[in-house]
C-alpha cells in the first residue's frame, strides 16, 4: 500500500489508483466559496454601496481608474460637459480627477486634468479629446497621471503624462510626452509606433492614427511595472514593461491572433507557474472574450476560447490578484430589461485554472469598464454607470467590494 498525489487529491491506492479522499483545503481544486454562497446577493451588495465620484457638472463619463493613498481614493475618468457617452472624436471630451474620502465617503474635490487645447508651462496640447486617462503612484509624494490627446483623421495622438502632488493637492503646471520603446528604437508614443511594431512580426491590420491607450491596471512582478498596452480601433494588443522612471513604456510581446477575430482592450496577470495568461475583448465574430498564454511575456500563443466565458460581450474585461485568489471580470452579453453592459461575473481562482463565481451584478443602470485595487486590508472599485442614456456613460461610482 501507498500514497500517491493525484492532481490536488491524496489517494490511498492498492494496486490500482483508487482515490478515496477528499481535495485538501487550500489546494487548488478545493472549493474557495461554500456551497450556499449566492453571486447575485454578494453584487447586490456592493451595488447599494457605490456613491457617484464624478464632478455636478458631468453629463457623460467613463474608462475610469484609481488609486488608494491613506484614506483617500484618487479617481481618474474621462468627463464631458456637453452629453452622455464618449467618443475620441468629440473634442470637449477631458481628463478629470476626483479625490474621494474612502471613510468618509465625501468626494473633497474635483479637478480638471487636461482638455483640448490646454495651455500649460511648457506645452499647448492641441486640439481634441483627451482620452482614457490612468494613474499611478510613483512616490510617497506624487502621483504620475497618463492620457491620449487625440483627434481622430487628423494628427497622430500622442500619450501625454502630468504629475500630482499629494502635499499640495495639486498638478504642476507642465505636462510631457510619454515615450515607447519598441525594437525600432524610442520614441514618441503614438499609434504609428505602435502599429509599426506589429506590423515588423506580421500583424496585418490597417494603421490608425489614434486609439493607443494605456488600459489594464498597472500590475508590479518582481519589482517591475507592467500593463497592456491597447489600440481599440486598431484590434491591436501588447503587454509593456515600464522604465525606473515611469515615463516609457517598453512593449515587451504582441498578441493578437487570430487577428480576423478583432482582439482589444486585454487584461493580463501572471499565473503561480510564471506564466502569463490575458483575456481579450473580441470585437469580430460571436464577441466572445479570448484567452492567450506566455512563457516570458514576449511570445504569445494564439488566441482561444475557454468554457469558462461561455458567452461574453464586447466590453473591458479585468484581471486581478488579491489575498492569494484570482479574480476575473468579464462582461455577459446577457441584458437585464435589454440594457447593454447590464450584466457582469467575477469568477475567482487559486491557481488560474479552476474558477468559482463570486459576484454577478445585474442592474439597469449597467455595470461597466470596473476597477479593482486592494488597499489596508479591504477591496474597492469603480465603474461606469448611467441612467436613461442607451450608452449608460454617465457617472463615476465608487466603493468597497469586501
Amino acid at each position: 500500500m501507498n500514497v500517491t498525489l493525484l492532481g490536488s487529491l491524496t489517494c490511498w491506492t492498492i494496486g490500482l489508483l483508487i482515490p478515496l479522499c477528499a481535495a485538501v483545503p487550500g489546494s487548488p481544486s478545493a472549493k474557495i466559496l461554500p456551497p450556499s454562497w449566492n453571486a447575485k446577493a454578494a453584487a447586490d451588495t456592493v451595488l447599494a454601496g457605490l456613491f457617484k465620484v464624478s464632478a455636478p457638472e458631468v453629463k457623460g463619463a467613463h474608462d475610469a481608474e484609481f488609486v488608494m493613498v491613506g484614506d483617500r481614493a484618487y479617481v481618474v475618468y474621462e468627463a464631458n460637459d456637453v452629453q452622455p457617452g464618449e467618443a475620441a472624436n468629440w473634442p470637449f471630451v477631458y481628463a478629470a480627477l476626483a479625490v474621494v474620502n474612502a471613510k468618509t465617503r465625501v468626494v473633497e474635490r474635483h479637478l480638471p486634468i487636461a482638455r483640448s487645447g490646454q495651455a500649460f508651462a511648457n506645452e499647448t496640447l492641441p486640439a481634441g479629446a483627451c482620452f482614457v486617462p490612468r494613474i499611478l503612484q510613483l512616490n510617497d509624494r506624487t502621483l504620475r497621471c497618463y492620457f491620449a490627446s487625440e483627434s481622430p483623421g487628423q494628427r497622430q495622438s500622442v500619450t501625454w503624462f502630468i504629475d500630482f502632488d499629494l502635499e499640495r493637492q495639486a498638478f504642476a503646471n507642465h505636462i510631457h510626452r510619454a515615450k515607447l520603446t519598441t525594437a525600432a528604437g524610442v520614441g514618441d508614443m503614438t499609434p504609428q509606433r505602435f502599429h509599426a511594431d506589429a506590423a515588423a512580426l506580421g500583424f496585418p491590420r490597417e494603421p490608425k492614427d489614434f486609439g493607443l491607450y494605456v488600459f489594464d491596471s498597472f500590475k508590479v512582478f518582481d519589482g517591475k511595472t507592467y500593463v497592456a498596452l491597447n489600440n481599440y480601433p486598431g484590434g491591436q494588443n501588447a503587454l509593456a514593461v515600464l522604465n525606473a522612471e515611469r515615463d516609457t513604456f517598453e512593449v515587451l510581446g504582441h498578441y493578437n491572433e487570430p487577428a480576423a477575430f478583432k482582439l482589444t482592450e486585454s487584461a493580463v496577470n501572471r499565473l503561480p507557474d510564471g506564466t502569463w495568461l490575458a483575456i481579450c475583448r473580441q470585437e469580430g465574430g460571436n464577441r466572445n472574450y479570448t484567452f492567450t498564454t506566455s512563457p516570458d511575456g514576449r511570445r504569445w500563443s494564439t488566441n482561444a476560447f475557454r468554457a469558462l466565458v461561455p458567452n461574453g460581450a464586447s466590453s473591458k474585461p479585468t484581471f486581478d490578484h488579491f489575498n492569494g485568489l484570482y479574480y476575473l471580470g468579464w462582461q455577459e452579453a446577457t441584458k437585464v430589461a435589454d440594457v447593454s453592459r447590464s450584466v457582469f461575473n467575477i469568477e475567482v481562482s487559486r491557481d488560474g485554472v479552476n474558477w468559482e463565481r463570486k459576484y454577478r451584478f445585474e442592474t439597469v443602470k449597467s455595470f461597466q469598464y470596473p476597477a479593482f485595487h486592494q488597499h489596508a486590508g479591504a477591496i474597492y472599485l469603480i465603474a461606469t454607470q448611467g441612467d436613461a442614456d442607451a450608452s449608460r456613460k454617465e457617472r463615476i461610482m465608487f466603493g468597497r467590494l469586501e
